[in-house]
């Protein structure tokens, strides 16, 4: 027995450095553990911070898509209203040539006619509108009263008169209507 014993302390004596190795290995695997979740930690901070910056970077893109169409459709909402503007004397002046004519049925009549409807068809083909005056409400978002009368036949505050024609554009007022109010 006592060989017996003998041999069992050698392989404890044996099996004692292998004990060392091992706790030596698992304090080495831990601070290894460590270390890798350290990296990971980082790795995962600057994986947030970059997904924060593509946000916020698609976000600013979506932006500046969306200033880009309303400064494209600004600059062309100007551009009509100008061009009409510049347009609306020749219009006034087909106007009154249409009411110096004596005789409605000569063929310069029925030419000036033609060259005004033809030019208030291209304003409702890009979208310029006149302005409904004589019978509606005043409107001092619309209209430009230059004269008031009392009149009875007349509600209150009606347009009884128009002067200048006004038009608007998609919302915009390019020329005011100049009118006579009632009461």
């Amino acid at each position: 027995m006592a060989k017996k014993a003998k041999q069992a302390e050698e392989q404890l004596n044996e099996t004692a450095p292998a004990a060392e190795e091992v706790n030596e290995t698992a304090e080495n695997t831990d601070s290894v553990t460590k270390e890798l979740q350290a990296v990971i930690e980082k790795k995962n901070e600057e994986i947030a911070a970059m997904d924060d910056r593509y946000k916020r970077l698609v976000a600013e893109y979506d932006n500046f898509k969306k200033r880009t169409v309303k400064e494209k459709e600004n600059i062309y909402t100007s551009s009509v209203c100008d061009v009409v503007t510049e347009i609306l004397p020749v219009l006034d002046n087909l106007d009154r040539a249409l009411g110096a004519f004596e005789n409605k049925e000569s063929a310069e009549y029925k030419g000036v006619e033609m060259i005004k409807k033809q030019t208030l068809d291209i304003f409702i083909k890009i979208g310029v509108e006149e302005i409904k005056a004589v019978g509606e409400t005043f409107d001092p978002e619309k209209h430009n009263a230059v004269m008031h009368i009392d009149d009875d036949s007349f509600g209150e505050n009606v347009v009884a008169e128009e002067f200048q024609k006004g038009y608007c554009f998609k919302e915009k007022v390019i020329r005011y209507s100049m009118v006579k109010v009632a009461n």
